[in-house]
């Protein structure tokens, strides 16, 4: 179910809004709820004593990894190659 929000903005404020919107070729509406979204993903989000454990139990774990010098080349070959970067892990816990 949608719901209306209604938000006053004065002239200069919205003038800029709609150039943005104009910009990105959408209308202002959905750059406002683009915008919204953004900020919702920016927000600290899930309970803090949970990610706190989940960094504690990684923390636990001894993994092979190579030296930082081979490493970093292997990363800057991948970045020169253009190969899709990978979306970063959420080990935040569930959203609310």
């Amino acid at each position: 179910m949608s719901k209306r929000l209604q938000v006053l903005l004065d002239e200069r404020d919205f003038d800029e809004l709609r150039a943005f919107a104009e910009r990105d070729r959408v209308t202002v509406a959905e750059w406002v709820r683009r915008a919204l979204g953004e900020a919702k993903r920016r927000q600290a989000s899930g309970d803090p004593g949970h990610k706190i454990a989940a960094i504690r139990a990684a923390a636990g774990h001894a993994f092979p990894a190579g030296d930082i010098d081979s490493m970093l080349a292997e990363i800057a070959r991948g970045v020169s190659s253009g190969a899709p970067v990978p979306p970063p892990l959420d080990i935040g816990g569930p959203r609310s």
